[in-house]
């Protein structure tokens, strides 16, 4: 079967993205453009900036819109208000700490799970 050029530009168009999200939650982030009115949002004026580019925000829920297009809802800090964005739309911004959460979340669960494991061990060759 072979695709003309129209029907290959669409199917590169709508195809999904990525299996692992680029973002995680809680993540800091950077819109790269500005997030404009679709006429969608009835307290701004249409086409009015809602949310200008170089805004930073942190991710508060991941999901998927027609089940190709990942959207990360952005909670927009000086904005106070939270949007949907692509990820072509957002960057990393690299904590100024360096803390990273989940690695630290990520070692707390293998330390409990470990203990866990102990404790049933210890049970068990009591019993």
């Amino acid at each position: 079967m072979e695709f003309t050029h129209a029907q290959v530009n669409q199917v590169s168009a709508s195809t999904k993205d990525e299996i692992l999200p680029v973002f995680r939650l809680g993540q800091r982030v950077r819109i790269t453009k500005p997030i404009k009115n679709d006429g969608s949002n009835p307290f701004h004026e249409p086409n009015a900036v809602l949310v200008p580019a170089g805004a930073e925000g942190y991710v508060k829920f991941i999901g998927d819109w027609l089940q190709v297009i990942r959207i990360y809802e952005v909670h927009f800090i000086e904005e106070g208000d939270t949007y949907g964005c692509r990820e072509a739309e957002l960057e990393s911004i690299d904590d100024i700490d360096g803390y990273d959460e989940v690695a630290e979340e990520l070692r707390w669960i293998k330390e409990h799970k470990a203990e866990k494991e102990a404790k049933l061990q210890s049970q068990k060759e009591g019993e």
